[in-house]
């Protein structure tokens, strides 16, 4: 095989690969550059010959040496130059999202992060960026969030597809960590109207346990979580449940689960820091204390049960 000219777009674009792999963003961003120019000049002289997926990946990879130089606009810019050639790319759909998360667009890069869910409904880093920005539109906006949110767009099945033919470095990645098993609310990707579904159902759970009612509430949060498995704040709520009718491995699991959508939630280390102290795993116990006093030190529930598992290690 020939090797690639330097001076080809093929051949800038693997010296800016090159480049981007030591660490060179600036360097790599020129030479992405110069073949941008390069293919923009060649498709000028030829009507009809453009390229528009090699122009997309070219647009799309020096939009990553924006991002990693912290120039989040330009990022948009080029990532959705790229998106307007080739619709529904992944990479361009997420560094996009990250650089409006960067910028604190949080509706935006929320839409951006759903859209890749719909392509690929494993994608790792489009799951953990859903997560922090329901946190962050939680806090922003309030409990309505949903509704003030710009609409996401519905990807066709023919870029699933095409996503789904073409082996990227990205679907190299997600394949790995597929489950084999058959879809479960885990792994798939809620809509709106399931994500809607799920906050009613929880919230009926909600009344349940404030009649004492646990058993229905814990009935309620499962419907709720197989809707959507989104919200950490459900599992801590049937986390409780689990509490009160002292099934604490349950318990355990579900704090558990809502700490992988939000390391810092206080009211999951409490609780599983009370599932272990019934449990007599008072080390992680006091493990699970620990964190959630780093988190807020002055948590006076915490403080008691670190008195009271430091008590029973006596």
């Amino acid at each position: 095989m020939a090797p690639k000219s330097p001076d080809s777009v093929e051949g800038l674009r693997a010296a800016g690969n090159q480049s981007f792999r030591n660490g060179q963003y600036a360097e790599a961003s020129a030479l992405y550059d110069r073949a941008l120019r390069l293919l923009q000049a060649r498709v000028s002289t030829r009507a009809g010959s453009s390229d528009p997926e090699e122009e997309s990946v070219l647009y799309s990879n020096r939009a990553a040496c924006h991002l990693k130089n912290g120039n989040c606009s330009d990022c948009i810019k080029d990532c959705t130059l790229a998106l307007g050639l080739v619709p529904f790319s992944i990479k361009p759909l997420l560094r996009r999202a990250a650089a409006y998360e960067a910028l604190e667009k949080y509706p935006l890069a929320y839409v951006d992060y759903m859209t890749v869910l719909q392509i690929d409904k494993s994608m790792t880093s489009a799951l953990e960026g859903i997560n922090r920005m329901t946190r962050a539109l939680m806090d922003s906006l309030g409990p309505d969030w949903r509704q003030k949110l710009p609409p996401t767009p519905v990807v066709p099945v023919s870029a699933q597809k095409r996503w789904d033919s073409r082996p990227s470095e990205n679907h190299k990645d997600s394949a790995k960590s597929k489950p084999k098993e058959p879809t479960t609310a885990k792994n798939k990707v809620p809509s709106a109207g399931d994500v809607e579904r799920a906050r009613v159902l929880k919230e009926e759970g909600n009344e349940f346990v404030k009649k004492g009612n646990h058993k229905k509430a814990i009935e309620k949060y499962s419907e709720s979580l197989s809707f959507s498995h989104l919200e950490s704040a459900t599992y801590t709520n049937r986390a409780l449940c689990y509490l009160a009718l002292k099934q604490y491995k349950e318990a355990v699991k579900d704090c558990t689960d809502a700490l992988k959508l939000d390391g810092k939630n206080v009211k999951a280390f409490y609780r599983r820091a009370q599932a272990y102290k019934a449990l007599k795993d008072h080390k992680s116990s006091l493990a699970d204390i620990s964190s959630l006093l780093q988190i807020e030190p002055k948590n006076g529930p915490a403080q008691k049960l670190q008195q009271e598992v430091n008590q029973s290690l006596k």
